[in-house]
C-alpha cells in the first residue's frame, strides 16, 4: 500500500473520504470501523492476544510508537477485561478522535473551528492530501479485485479490505463489488490472521462485530427516517 507509515486505522479513516465530493462516508459507523482497524493491528503486531474471547495485552511495557495504537492499548490495560466485539464499540469515538488529531498533525487533514448554531464550538475536517487517498483506494481496489493471489497480499492490506467490506465502505467496496467478490473477501479475512490460528479467530470476531455495528446503525437510521 502507498504511504506505509500510516497505521491500519488511519488508512481506514482516509479511505472513508469521497475525494470527488470531499466528504466522509459511513459517518454513522466510521468510529466502529476505525476502532476495529486499531484492534486488528495491535493483534497482528502481537501486542493483544485472545484469552477465551477476551482482548488481552501481552506486555504492559510494550508500545508501538503510534499515538492512536498506544492510546487504545493503554485504555484496554486500564479497563476491566472485555471481549473483542465489545471493544469494537466501547468508547470507539475516542480512537476516531485520536486518528483525526494524528492525521491533522501530520498534514493529511486541516481542522477548521466553528460554532454550530452560532453557539456550540465544533471542528470540521478538510482533506488536504487527496492524491494520497486516491492512491490508497486504487491499491485497495487492486487487492479486492484480484491483482495476484491472496497469499501474496500482506496481512495488514488484507485486513484493510476485509474490514472495509464488513463496514460496507462504499468508497472502496460498493454493494455490487461486495457481492461479486464475496469469496475473495472471505479469503482476505483469513489472510488477515494468517500468522496464527488464534489471530485468525480474532480478525473474524472483530470483522463480525463491525458487521453487527453497521447493521444496528442502519436499522437505527431507518427507524429515525420512518
Amino acid at each position: 500500500m502507498p504511504d506505509g507509515s500510516l497505521s491500519l486505522p488511519a488508512r481506514l479513516y482516509l479511505l472513508a473520504w469521497d475525494t470527488t465530493r470531499l466528504k466522509v462516508t459511513g459517518g454513522t459507523h466510521l468510529h466502529h470501523l476505525v476502532r476495529a482497524g486499531a484492534l486488528t493491528e495491535l493483534a497482528q503486531r502481537g501486542l493483544l492476544a485472545d484469552r477465551d474471547g477476551v482482548a488481552t495485552p501481552l506486555d504492559p511495557d510494550a508500545r508501538t510508537g503510534d499515538t492512536v495504537l498506544d492510546g487504545l492499548l493503554e485504555l484496554i490495560e486500564e479497563s476491566r477485561p472485555r471481549k473483542w466485539k465489545t471493544w469494537v464499540t466501547s468508547r470507539a469515538r475516542v480512537t476516531l478522535d485520536a486518528v483525526r488529531a494524528q492525521l491533522t498533525a501530520d498534514g493529511y487533514l486541516r481542522a477548521e473551528k466553528r460554532r454550530a448554531l452560532g453557539l456550540f464550538p465544533t471542528v470540521d475536517y478538510v482533506l488536504e492530501r487527496v492524491a494520497v487517498v486516491d492512491a490508497l483506494r486504487e491499491e485497495a481496489c487492486r487487492v479486492l479485485e484480484g491483482a495476484g493471489p491472496v497469499s501474496e497480499v500482506s496481512e495488514r492490506d488484507a485486513a484493510l479490505v476485509a474490514l472495509a467490506a464488513a463496514a460496507e465502505l462504499r468508497s472502496v467496496v460498493p454493494g455490487r463489488a461486495r457481492r461479486r467478490h464475496k469469496e475473495r473477501i472471505e479469503e482476505l479475512t483469513g489472510r488477515s490472521g494468517a500468522a496464527a490460528p488464534a489471530l485468525k479467530k480474532v480478525v473474524q470476531e472483530v470483522r463480525t462485530a463491525v458487521v453487527v455495528a453497521v447493521t444496528a446503525a442502519s436499522a437505527s437510521g431507518a427507524g429515525a427516517g420512518s
